[in-house]
């Protein structure tokens, strides 16, 4: 490799990291149908939402706070601010663990009109 590649491959390493950070930054979709509650697992699949008693459906995610899913199990008996979503049989399929940020936002400035 000459002298003068390596710099410019630095350089391009350097940019691409960047990007990938700034990615990862950007404010997350919520779909139209979106609710929040503090959730805990209990009893997996059981979990309670603002203390009532829910069902993770088959197949749910889980997000944390930096958008990568997350098993349930790995949650312990903590309590988290959530925004998620029910399926057709009343089950939840969809969590996300909220970031300090997202949890000071109002849930209707986070839906997105457009997603179900």
């Amino acid at each position: 490799m000459s002298a003068t590649m390596r710099p410019i491959r630095l350089f391009i390493i350097f940019l691409l990291a960047t990007l990938a950070c700034s990615a990862m930054a950007a404010e997350r979709d919520f779909p139209a149908s979106t609710q929040r509650g503090k959730l805990a697992i209990t009893n997996y699949p059981i979990v309670t939402v603002n203390g009532n008693a829910l069902r993770l459906s088959p197949g749910s995610r889980i997000w944390n706070t930096q958008q990568l899913t997350q098993i349930p199990n790995s949650l312990g008996t903590d309590t988290y601010l959530v925004n998620y979503t029910l399926n057709a049989q009343g089950d939840i399929d969809r969590v996300w663990i909220l970031t300090p940020d997202e949890a000071s936002q109002k849930i209707e400035t986070q839906r997105n009109g457009n997603k179900l």
